[in-house]
C-alpha cells in the first residue's frame, strides 16, 4: 500500500493524489477488483454460514497455498495455480471420507495443515521469501491488473451462472438434506458442487485479500445479511452489496491513512457485523431486549 501510494504522489503530489486516487489506474483497478470480491464471497458465503462450512472454507483458503507458491515462483498465473491446488485437495478430501475411521472434519483438518506447512516450506526455499509470502499472506489489492479483473469477472460469471442455475437444489440441500435425497438428489454430486463454488470464491479473492483474510469476506458479509432477513435471495442480494461496499469503502480507508488494505476491509466488515447484530430489530441485541420486555409484561 505504501509502494502505490508513493507512486501516487510522484505522479502527482500529495494533495493531488489524496483527492483524486481515482486518477490513477491502480486505484481504479484495485476498487473494481474489490467490489467483485465482496459479490462473490458475500453470495457464495451465504451457503457457507447456512451449512457451516467455515472450517471448509478456512482449509481451502490456506491449503491452496502450495499451488500458489509454485505458480508465482515459477511465474504463471497465480489463479490457475491456487485453482488446481483446490481441486486437489476437494479430491484427496472425497478419497479420505470413503473410511468409515476417518471423517470429514479430520480430512480437512490435516490437509489444511499438511498443505499449509508444505506452501510456506516452498516459499521458505527462496531467498527473498519474507516479501513474498506477506504479499500472499494479506494480498496486494492494488496491484491487480487489468487482466487480473477480467479473471475475478469470468469466475464470478461461472460462480453466479452455478448459482442461478441449481438455485433449488443448492437451497433444498442446505435446510434439509433428507428431504433433498427423497426427492432423487444426488447430495454428492451437489455437495462437490458447492466445493468448486467455494474454491473459485477463496482464489479470486487472493489477490485482493491475501490468504489468510479471504475467510473474512467469505463468511462475516454473508453473517451480517442472515441477521437482517430469514429469505435466501433476499440474504444473497444483501451479502453481495455488503461486501462489494465494505470492500470499496475499506479500500479507500486504507489507502488515506497508509495501511494494509486486506486488513481495512475485513476490520470494517467485522465492525458492520458487531454493528449489525446490536441493532438489528428481529435477531440482534434490541430484538433480544424487547423480546425480553413483552416477556415481563
Amino acid at each position: 500500500m505504501f509502494d502505490a501510494f508513493q507512486q501516487c504522489i510522484s505522479a502527482g503530489g500529495v494533495g493531488n493524489c489524496l483527492s483524486n486516487p481515482l486518477n490513477y489506474a491502480f486505484m481504479r483497478n484495485g476498487l473494481i477488483e474489490v467490489a467483485l470480491v465482496g459479490l462473490i464471497c458475500g453470495v457464495v458465503g451465504c451457503y457457507v454460514v447456512l451449512r457451516g462450512l467455515s472450517f471448509l472454507g478456512d482449509a481451502f483458503s490456506h491449503g491452496i497455498l502450495p499451488g500458489v507458491v509454485i505458480a508465482y515462483l515459477l511465474g504463471q498465473s497465480v489463479f490457475l495455480g491456487g485453482l488446481l491446488a483446490a481441486v486437489v485437495i476437494g479430491l484427496i478430501i472425497s478419497l479420505l471420507t470413503q473410511s468409515q475411521r476417518i471423517s470429514e472434519d479430520t480430512s480437512i483438518g490435516i490437509l489444511f495443515a499438511g498443505s499449509f506447512a508444505l506452501g510456506i516450506v516452498l516459499l521458505s526455499s527462496q531467498r527473498n521469501y519474507t516479501s513474498s509470502l506477506t504479499t500472499i499472506l494479506i494480498g496486494y489489492v492494488l496491484g491487480v491488473s487489468e487482466s487480473d479483473i477480467y479473471t475475478t469477472l469470468l469466475a464470478g460469471a461461472v460462480v453466479l451462472g452455478i448459482v442461478f442455475l441449481f438455485y433449488k437444489q443448492f437451497l433444498i440441500t442446505s435446510f434439509d438434506r433428507g428431504m433433498a435425497a427423497a426427492m432423487g438428489f444426488r447430495l454428492g454430486l451437489i455437495d462437490l458442487g458447492l466445493i468448486v463454488l467455494i474454491a473459485l470464491a477463496v482464489v479470486t479473492s487472493l489477490q485482493a485479500l491475501g490468504n489468510i483474510l479471504v475467510l473474512a469476506m467469505l463468511i462475516t458479509p454473508s453473517a451480517t445479511a442472515r441477521l437482517l432477513t430469514d429469505r435466501l435471495p433476499v440474504m444473497m442480494g444483501l451479502a453481495g452489496l455488503i461486501g462489494a461496499v465494505e470492500g470499496l469503502v475499506g479500500l479507500y480507508f486504507s489507502f488515506y491513512v497508509k495501511i494494509a488494505a486486506g486488513g481495512a476491509i475485513v476490520l470494517l466488515a467485522t465492525l458492520v457485523f458487531f454493528i449489525v447484530i446490536t441493532l438489528s430489530p428481529k435477531h440482534g441485541v434490541i430484538g433480544w431486549l424487547r423480546q425480553r420486555q413483552r416477556q415481563a409484561k
